[in-house]
């Protein structure tokens, strides 16, 4: 069934307390900003003030202060913009009237996440007579709030694409409706070519979008790759900096061509990213400016020149290209958070010295845990000539987040028995990642067995799975569960093949009551032997089917399980995104993945 759908404006007037989701480029920030100035123009949220919060830079100005209070800060905020005082911010928010825009709560350092999303929790409910929006590229778990309606920006539809073009077109040729159509139609139709699949994945966002259009008018094709089209976009973008008249003193300025640009913004975005800085102070991007024009032949600037001259030159970047905006008195961002992933990846993969590339390889392999680095990796992969190296690498560094823990061992070593019971028609890696699987949540066992390639044996455990989720269900309903119980043991017989566990589940189905019989009878069975049943059931399960057995992790063995599997997706996702590896490489990656340490040892030994 498709989602609903609704007009943004309507969603924040229908919920006082919103997140909204989004991949990057989709205009959440712009749909916040948007909000306030509807809401200061009087056409939404009449009654309230709104303040717009970039979270980063509250958590930044709290590390530094050592404490983490919002009304602190928005009224800081509100006096150094002259707008009012703490005792004023107080009586508008006892007084409901605060329309409170948080904008990029997963751009938030891991070091103070924590700390914020319990001052954000404590704060609404401190203020809950208030109106809450916060913005989020994610919807993971650990960024949740309580109370919150999430709500997903919707990527543009066909229609609103093909509207789009047709626009962007008519300002190109101006007057000509007959070449505006021709431009369009040809963008439109090239665009759903089954080649240019992945780049229609793209231009779902407003962004990307207009720099489609952009790219399609200067080369009349798109490219195949991502990282092509972000090269294209960035030469057109910094192109028009070549055209620029404006900059003092153009002759120093000779000789800053195209690939001295990407170059000083790649070093600025690879720099900040790898330290986490989404945001920057001014005087970070000074410093590379001056290196570069300090380094201009026949330039001897003295030191207060050089200061004029690097602030003229980021003030030229920020008014022709928008690559970086300024956010707030002196501190500045990549405008689009996909400009300074692929810039990052872009410098990591310029070292054609090959012991630099491998250094700088392994430095991105040290972040394969991150999930901030994930559309790095992606991008690096597909700019890389030969990524052979670069997934050996990660599938190192994310065996060994393992290796040391006898205890995850046995665990690995039993998903691996457990996948060889099963017929061969599902890889073995599938099977592996199926029933390490089913020791997490119920909701990661439901999209496990939906995405893997079921035979039989791994159906029925699935079915099991459910089984006892479903026995295990809290409830007073003793009619109700005894129903459910006693229909999915019915369903499951059918399937089950082994003599002996037939017989187990067939007696434990004959000793549960019929529910025909007394609520009173019900209630007496449920409570003098359910839970001696439910155990018995759990042990045939695990004798004759190996599963569901009591695997005790500690906190930090869940934390390093956790980070394990989505390093291994991540893994998988880089070798599934045409880039070039090997197929022998492929094929071994694949092949030991989700093994033990000694399984991997016994596999070297045999020369396998």
């Amino acid at each position: 069934m498709a989602q609903q759908q609704i007009p943004g404006m309507e969603a924040a007037k229908k919920y006082t307390k919103l997140r909204v989701l989004g991949r990057p480029g989709v205009g959440k920030t712009t749909f916040l900003k948007h909000l306030a100035i509807q809401c200061n123009q009087g056409q939404f949220a009449q009654n309230q003030v709104p303040i717009f919060v970039f979270l980063r830079e509250f958590a930044e100005d709290s590390r530094q202060r050592g404490k983490f209070n919002l009304v602190y800060y928005l009224g800081l905020k509100l006096h150094r913009d002259g707008l009012g005082n703490s005792s004023i911010l107080k009586r508008l928010l006892q007084e409901g009237r605060i329309l409170l825009l948080l904008d990029g709560i997963d751009e938030v350092l891991e070091d103070d996440i924590v700390a914020v999303l319990k001052e954000i929790r404590k704060f609404c409910g401190q203020y809950y007579k208030n109106h809450f929006i916060v913005s989020c590229r994610t919807a993971a778990h650990k960024l949740q709030l309580q109370g919150f309606t999430d709500v997903e920006i919707a990527p543009f539809t066909q229609g609103q694409i093909t509207t789009f073009a047709q626009k962007w077109f008519a300002v190109l040729t101006e007057t000509s409706s007959s070449l505006e159509k021709s431009y369009s139609r040809e963008f439109i139709e090239k665009l759903e070519l089954p080649e240019n699949w992945q780049f229609r994945q793209l231009v779902v966002t407003p962004l990307f979008l207009h720099l489609a259009c952009w790219v399609f008018q200067n080369q009349g094709k798109f490219p195949l790759k991502r990282t092509e089209f972000y090269k294209q976009g960035l030469d057109l973008l910094l192109g028009k900096w070549d055209e620029a008249r404006g900059i003092a003193r153009d002759d120093i300025y000779r000789g800053f061509l195209l690939p001295q640009k990407i170059k000083l913004l790649s070093k600025l975005a690879s720099v900040t990213f790898e330290q986490e800085q989404y945001f920057f102070e001014q005087s970070l991007i000074q410093h590379y400016i001056s290196d570069y024009i300090r380094n201009l032949p026949g330039e001897s600037l003295e030191a207060e020149e050089l200061q004029l001259e690097s602030e003229a030159m980021l003030k030229a970047i920020e008014a022709q290209h928008s690559l970086l905006i300024e956010r707030a008195r002196g501190i500045f961002s990549f405008s689009y958070l996909a400009f300074q992933e692929y810039l990052t990846a872009r410098t990591i993969v310029a070292d054609y010295n090959l012991h630099a590339l491998e250094k700088s390889l392994e430095g991105l392999v040290s972040h394969v845990t991150d999930r901030h680095w994930r559309e790095v990796f992606l991008l690096t992969m597909a700019m890389l000539r030969s990524a052979d190296s670069l997934v050996q690498l990660m599938k190192q560094a994310i065996d060994a987040l393992v290796a040391q823990d006898p205890y995850l061992q046995d665990f690995l070593q039993w998903g691996s028995e457990k996948s060889q019971q099963i017929s061969n028609e599902p890889q073995l890696v599938t099977k592996r990642a199926f029933y390490l699987a089913l020791t997490k949540t119920p909701q990661a066992t439901a999209h496990f067995a939906l995405a893997c390639t079921l035979d039989q044996g791994m159906f029925l455990d699935a079915a099991l799975e459910n089984l006892l989720i479903e026995c295990s269900t809290d409830t007073n309903q003793h009619l109700a569960q005894t129903q459910v119980c006693d229909l999915a043991l019915s369903n499951i017989l059918v399937m089950v093949l082994d003599a002996g566990f037939y017989k187990s589940l067939q007696q434990l189905r004959e000793q549960m009551p019929p529910d025909s019989d007394s609520r009173e009878n019900l209630d007496q069975w449920w409570q003098n032997h359910y839970v001696s049943w439910l155990d018995q059931l759990k042990k045939a399960i695990a004798d004759f089917r190996n599963i569901h057995h009591q695997w005790h992790f500690s906190p930090e063995q869940e934390m390093i399980l956790e980070k394990y599997y989505e390093a291994n997706q991540l893994l998988v996702d880089c070798l599934n995104s045409n880039s070039e590896v090997t197929p022998a490489i492929r094929k071994e990656i694949e092949a030991t993945m989700l093994l033990s340490q000694k399984e991997l040892e016994d596999r070297e030994w045999r020369g396998n």
